[in-house]
């Protein structure tokens, strides 16, 4: 796809608007009070004090010898109750990418400073469904492994797992007639408690120095196959002017170089767009593409405010270099995190920063797997690094990754609905970035199946242009009560585009 081009009057407004690049040297970051009605001022994240990087522990399970008469099977692996390094969300993982997990994974943890150990809490073990399609480069790493989802149990020192199989039962023949009996199924190979600390603050590297120039950033061709990785963080920047401060790595430069067309290089967040500017910045990014009757009339949402990936603290060396991009985005999956519903919103940027090390360090993938997450108070971030306002392919609907968003709203929305505010972000985000390549969010679209347990690989098939992601796997993802409310979404992005 042709490259983005920026707008002087995106990058006038975002420069305007945004956070000086340096933050201050005392407290956090301050946010912008211009993107003020993208959440709630008191629930918007706090800018963390001093720098601490995240870490991950890794701890194998082993056979737990628990009494069959209290209702164990004596198969069960986990870990007895033992002390640990602090950490915030945890999640198990398993050698065989393919392998499923059919059983029951619960945990309690004991939170850090009281001392007091939480109830057994279940942790979701059909993740399978999220991840890069089947026969792609991130799929055929090497690295990728099975996994639960992760959960948030806020920052805890002591841990206590336990995993127990399903029971598979059959009938035997017998001399007396035929029985029933049951017997544990086997579990995954090599399975491991990650323990992930997500370090309070943006890891300690050099601030991004100013942008002096239009930044080029690294593009790879539309749907390539095993090359398909894009170059390099040199190639990211190569062509751009700007200059980063003494000891600063190229990928926190790759990163936010790729969202230059709409903020400084170093921006801790897009400010939101009204619609006039919206629509004059479509005309500068997308010319080229735009029909006579896009450029007419073109239907799209104004820019919502996005926190971008330095705004929430990625640790960008964690993630592979460079983007791997799609031709367009002709739909959005939208999914839960099924990480539970008890954080605060002030702890967003922290409970992002886990996922995106559990997703990177634990499961292998080459970045965290959303394009999009959407917390409780309405607040937009930045998932997967490659330019919030391009087709950045993204490892989160398993088969259908190609061509497509992938939307996260964090929490566990199975029988809890999901907040008001939630539903409208999913709106405001939808009507923008599906408005940028002429998606109609109340339509139909086609695309074509990767490979997964609904649709055979090649299949094309019809879904609406804002689906859950149940819509093209067979998961409970994004939840019962999540999935009830994209009709009032599709409405009301609809409406925002002037449809």
């Amino acid at each position: 796809m042709r490259g983005l081009l920026a707008s002087s009057i995106g990058v006038t407004c975002a420069a305007a608007l945004a956070l000086p690049l340096t933050p201050p040297a005392s407290a956090g970051t301050a946010r912008p009070a211009s993107t003020a009605q993208a959440a709630p001022a008191a629930a918007r994240p706090a800018g963390p004090a001093a720098p601490l990087a995240g870490s991950t522990q890794s701890l194998p399970l082993t056979p737990l010898a628990r009494d069959r008469a209290a209702g164990g099977t004596g198969a069960e692996q986990g870990l007895p109750p033992r002390d640990v390094r602090s950490f915030s969300l945890l999640g198990v993982v398993w050698d065989d990418p393919d392998a499923e997990l059919h059983g029951r994974v619960q945990v309690r943890t004991r939170a850090a400073g009281t001392g007091t150990w939480s109830g057994w809490q279940d942790v979701e073990t059909h993740n399978a469904d999220h991840g890069a399609d089947p026969d792609t480069p991130e799929r055929a790493s090497g690295h990728v492994r099975g996994a639960t989802a992760p959960l948030w149990v806020g920052e805890s020192d002591g841990v206590e797992v336990r995993v127990s199989p399903d029971a598979e039962r059959r009938t035997e023949d017998t001399a007396d007639g035929s029985r029933t009996v049951s017997s544990p199924l086997e579990l995954p190979a090599g399975m491991r408690l990650e323990l992930v600390d997500p370090g309070t603050t943006t890891p300690a590297h050099a601030p991004v120095g100013p942008l002096r120039g239009r930044a080029a950033t690294a593009r790879v061709a539309a749907d390539a196959p095993a090359d398909a990785v894009a170059g390099t963080a040199a190639d990211a920047v190569a062509g751009t002017e700007a200059e980063p401060a003494a000891g600063t790595t190229a990928e926190p430069v790759e990163a936010s170089a790729a969202n230059a067309a709409l903020a400084p290089l170093g921006a801790t967040e897009i400010p939101s767009l009204d619609l006039a500017g919206t629509e004059r910045e479509l005309l500068a990014l997308r010319s080229g593409e735009l029909t006579a009757a896009q450029r007419a009339k073109p239907y799209i949402g104004p820019r919502p405010g996005i926190v971008t990936r330095r705004g929430w603290g990625a640790d960008e060396k964690l993630r592979e270099k460079g983007f791997v991009y799609t031709t367009k985005v002709k739909a959005a999956f939208v999914h839960h995190t099924a990480s539970g519903n008890t954080y605060k919103c002030s702890q967003v940027p922290s409970l992002i920063r886990g996922i995106y090390r559990y997703h990177v360090k634990s499961m292998g993938w080459r970045d965290i797997g959303y394009n999009f997450l959407v917390d409780k108070c309405g607040t937009i971030y930045e998932g997967r690094a490659g330019g919030v306002a391009k087709p950045v392919l993204g490892a989160h609907t398993l088969g259908f990754n190609s061509n497509s968003m992938g939307i996260a709203v964090l929490g566990t929305f199975t029988s809890t609905k999901p907040s008001a505010a939630a539903v409208k972000g999913i709106a405001r985000l939808t009507a923008w970035k599906l408005g940028l390549f002429g998606a109609d969010p109340n339509g139909k679209t086609y695309l074509k199946s990767g490979g997964g347990n609904l649709y055979r690989k090649g299949k094309n098939v019809r879904l609406n242009v804002i689906s859950g992601h149940r819509d093209g796997f067979a998961t409970e993802c994004p939840g019962r009560q999540l999935y009830g409310k994209l009709g009032s979404a599709r409405t009301t992005a609809a409406g925002y585009q002037g449809r």
